[in-house]
């Protein structure tokens, strides 16, 4: 026995010394990291516009509360709108180009790199696409380029915007699975898939009028960049003209019908380089990375901060693909406190989800605008409750896509009563008091835990209509008569008066800036999220470190996980629900 303890022991030993050496040799891989100067840009580069890994406007900062580790990311959509900027007055890089984009990115985020693609080139320098197809949103960020080239059996898709949604209602009355509704809001669709076996009218109206501003606002840009006129373009897609290189060249929407290794042959031309060499490129990651780890002016003594709401609200400390209650809460007091920093822009990218977490964050929004200014920025998504926290600030920009308001409250209530008792399983409940038993999923829904339930929805969107009242400055009538979960887009809240201005970050950040007086300044990203030793080891691709959730994304797939989470997000829609009536997808 003690020699199986001696044994033990030793094992324990050697296991300690190697994660010992393993984690010495973590640090001082960071600190030679940190210390490196990164991917060197040479005269007469190129940046190459690869965003197939950028998936967030702010790749976060992570605190590693288990030992002294730091870490920041610079791979967010924000990092390279930064890295544009910079390019402008880096005598280095001589052009961008976008070649074969693949992105995943939405409307409003590719608006703002068309924006600041626009203002590259009024630089002086040139912006160049090529493409061996182009689907209708990548042709929408390259007609910013001063030259499209589309691959001789290529194609291009200019059809206008579509979406398609599911209902389940004949698959619950077969399976025996339902789905029990709470909810207010004749436009909150959310719920509707569950209810009925097609669109209402009411969603039907909102999901076309979405579109048709949608599709107004691309095709606005697309004809000032390539001098065709709207009507032009809307024929072009009614009629399905531009299908072939050819006829898209002939019709002005492209300029060269080229393979690629053309293309890199015209960017030589413009370089000065002889056919037969390489020219420099950088990628734009790098090019960020270098940008943001730069040491630039620090003379500024005032900041702008930048607070990143991004993804599904839920309980929590949150990361970037999710909106928190700890970290967003911390980071807006941390804001407020700190003297340097005068004004906050909230950058909203969110469909909404919990409403008690949407009322804590903007309860800290109030606290907050009591002490500095709040300026909204709105990305792709600001809907329900990410208008919930959007709706108090000081100024509301948007983009002309952002698709906002959903001002509607719901209640999912999943029950398997039918589906079990044809499996012979039946439930019953023992209490002390009339209401004391909770809802069973398996037992039809109580009349009484119905009205219960609807008294708390009308509660909350009670309480949601009065946070908008106060922050848009209108009556609580105004304000029903645009909410009931419709959703509008940025250029369609402008005119409702539910966003003040049509704007991007950048104008939100200008904005926050002229309000408080402040012409010398520098930003400042939040959140700053808390993780633990196991999170940093998955990152590092160790398998038994991974979570579960980057191993299962890992074995089924991007697209596959996607649907999971859809499937996850509607079980774990706990409490009351201030979310987006439904995920729309433009194609």
């Amino acid at each position: 026995m003690k020699f199986l303890s001696q044994v033990a022991a030793t094992l324990v030993g050697i296991f300690m010394f190697v994660v010992l050496v393993f984690f010495g040799l973590l640090v001082v891989g960071a600190v030679v990291g940190s210390s490196s100067t990164g991917t060197e840009v040479k005269a007469n580069s190129v940046i190459e516009l690869d965003l197939s890994l950028v998936t967030v406007d702010y790749a976060g900062k992570f605190d590693y509360e288990d030992f002294d580790y730091y870490e920041a990311n610079h791979d967010g959509l924000a990092d390279v709108l930064a890295a544009i900027r910079s390019a402008k007055t880096d005598s280095n890089i001589k052009g961008i180009s976008i070649l074969n984009d693949n992105s995943n990115l939405g409307m409003a985020q590719y608006k703002a790199l068309r924006d600041a693609l626009q203002d590259f080139s009024r630089s002086g320098k040139f912006v160049m696409a090529y493409a061996n197809t182009l689907t209708q949103k990548e042709y929408y960020l390259n007609s910013a380029a001063q030259q499209i080239y589309l691959n001789p059996m290529g194609e291009l898709e200019f059809k206008g915007l579509s979406t398609e949604l599911l209902f389940f209602k004949d698959f619950q009355d077969q399976y025996g699975i339902k789905m029990d509704v709470i909810r207010h809001g004749k436009y909150k669709s959310a719920v509707e898939p569950f209810l009925e076996n097609k669109m209402s009218p009411a969603n039907r109206l909102q999901t076309e009028s979405l579109l048709h501003s949608v599709w107004n606002s691309m095709v606005e840009d697309v004809a000032q960049s390539r001098k065709i006129s709207v009507a032009q373009l809307n024929s072009i897609a009614t009629q399905l003209q531009a299908q072939t290189p050819e006829s898209a060249k002939s019709l002005r929407l492209i300029d060269q019908v080229a393979y690629e290794d053309q293309y890199h042959a015209d960017i030589k031309k413009k370089l000065g380089v002889a056919a037969t060499d390489s020219y420099n490129t950088i990628a734009v990651l790098d090019y960020a990375e270098n940008n943001a780890t730069t040491v630039s002016d620090y003379t500024a003594k005032s900041k702008i901060a930048i607070v990143y709401a991004q993804g599904d609200i839920g309980r929590g400390e949150g990361d970037v693909t999710t909106v928190g209650e700890g970290s967003m809460r911390r980071a807006l007091q941390e804001a407020r406190d700190d003297k340097a920093i005068k004004a906050i822009v909230l950058r909203v990218d969110s469909p909404g989800g919990d409403a008690l977490t949407s009322e804590l964050i903007w309860r800290e929004i109030e606290l907050t605008k009591k002490v500095k200014p709040v300026v909204v920025s709105m990305g792709n998504y600001a809907a329900s409750g990410g208008y919930y926290i959007a709706c108090n600030a000081n100024r509301i920009f948007a983009e002309k896509t952002t698709i906002t308001g959903s001002i509607g409250v719901f209640g999912l209530l999943p029950n398997f009563s039918k589906l079990t008792n044809k499996m012979g399983i039946h439930a019953e409940q023992v209490a002390t008091h009339q209401n004391a038993a909770e809802y069973s999923v398996f037992q039809p829904l109580n009349p009484g835990y119905a009205a219960y339930a609807q008294k708390g929805v009308e509660r909350v969107y009670s309480t949601f209509l009065s946070r908008v009242a106060a922050g848009r400055k209108m009556t609580v009538a105004q304000v029903d008569s645009l909410a009931q979960g419709r959703v509008w887009s940025g250029a369609e809240a402008k005119k409702m008066g539910l966003v003040d201005e049509i704007g991007g970050l950048h104008a939100a950040i200008a904005y926050a800036a002229k309000k408080t007086k402040t012409k010398d300044y520098s930003t400042q990203n939040y959140p700053e999220y808390k993780r633990d030793f196991s999170a940093f080891l998955g990152q590092l691709g160790m398998p038994f470190f991974s979570s579960k959730e980057a191993i299962l994304q890992e074995q089924v797939g991007a697209e596959n996980y996607k649907l999971i989470q859809q499937l996850r997000k509607v079980q774990s829609s706990k409490g009351i629900q201030a979310a987006l009536p439904f995920d729309i997808q433009f194609h």
